[in-house]
């Protein structure tokens, strides 16, 4: 069986669940990888076939996307050429993880794609949605890459094909500990404006992971690093709380190591609202902006004890193993 597992480059958590669920792809057939996107700070540790452009959001610096450098970065001429040249007709089997080129080149081949990733489930009828519409948002996450089927993941489990997130092998086998730090990480905000925020609660001491940064440098109780995936997880795990956006991959792992969490959605961002509003559903703090008036909030946060209990079984092989029961007619070695 020929398989082909497209993967979003852009933000970190879908190549740290791609790290996850490859071995188990890897055991069903021979399997080729695509990843498209220029935002990720981790690399597979994978043979990946197709490195493509794709289609990439870039973070702001003001709380949500730029949408002016998203649009001075994309190339549609070269977008349309990767969609035309991708031959996807010898796969039996087509996953995309939110990645756009291989989805419109199955539409366009007339083969079905199989969508697996956390923004398939955030218009699901039983997921939670923010209070406030945002139709261009909706547009978005419905045209950017459709897939004909979908399984996917949110913070509980919803129905059969919506799972519980998953969390990478590493973060599995850590044993969390609370050295008094929180750890940031907020990357469409620049570092003068969360540095700003948070001296204004001194008696902390913040780790802050900067995508805007190439070295570390300290400011009053605010300590600033360059994104370092290592040092970031060991942060987290080792901290007495997690002060992040809504991102999926981040929240779910801080979650999963039962750390008191505070989540700030990106503006424009209608999955991470969606995320958003699950999360405070479930009791996880959830603030509208990184901003002068929010900053008591913040510091009632610190203070607070309040830590929301999860239960994330590692069932990765049990949502292969029923895409592949659901979708593959026979089983091709």
């Amino acid at each position: 069986m020929k398989i082909l597992y497209a993967v979003q480059g852009t933000g970190n958590g879908h190549i740290t669940r791609a790290i996850e669920i490859i071995p188990y792809l890897q055991q069903k057939g021979n399997l080729d990888i695509l990843v498209s996107g220029i935002q990720s700070d981790i690399e597979l540790p994978f043979p990946v076939k197709y490195k493509l452009c794709g289609l990439s959001f870039i973070f702001g610096k003001k709380g949500g996307i730029d949408f002016w450098k998203t649009f001075l970065k994309l190339n549609s001429g070269k977008l349309l050429k990767d969609i035309k040249s991708l031959n996807v007709t010898d796969y039996d089997l087509i996953i995309s993880d939110f990645e756009p080129v291989s989805v419109w080149a199955a539409i366009k081949a007339k083969k079905p794609c199989i969508g697996l990733s956390n923004q398939v489930v955030t218009l699901h009828p039983l997921a939670p949605k923010p209070k406030k519409d945002d139709m261009m948002g909706k547009l978005i996450l419905q045209n950017y890459a459709p897939t004909q089927y979908n399984y996917g993941f949110h913070f509980k489990r919803l129905d059969a094909t919506v799972f519980t997130p998953v969390i990478r092998k590493e973060v599995r086998e850590m044993t969390p500990t609370n050295e008094g730090h929180y750890t940031v990480y907020l990357p469409s905000y620049d570092d003068v404006q969360i540095i700003n925020r948070l001296k204004k609660i001194p008696h902390v001491d913040w780790q802050v992971f900067s995508k805007h940064s190439k070295k570390a440098y300290t400011i009053f109780n605010v300590s600033i690093f360059p994104i370092d995936s290592q040092l970031f997880l060991k942060s987290i795990a080792s901290s007495a709380g997690v002060l992040t956006n809504a991102g999926f991959g981040t929240t779910s792992e801080a979650l999963f190591l039962k750390k008191k969490l505070l989540v700030i959605p990106m503006k424009k961002q209608y999955e991470q609202h969606c995320n958003a509003a699950m999360l405070k559903e479930m009791g996880v703090a959830v603030l509208k902006k990184l901003s002068k008036k929010n900053i008591e909030s913040i510091s009632a946060w610190v203070n607070s004890d309040t830590i929301v209990e999860v239960d994330y079984q590692d069932n990765t092989e049990e949502i292969i193993d029923l895409i592949v029961k659901n979708h593959v007619k026979s089983n091709k070695k």
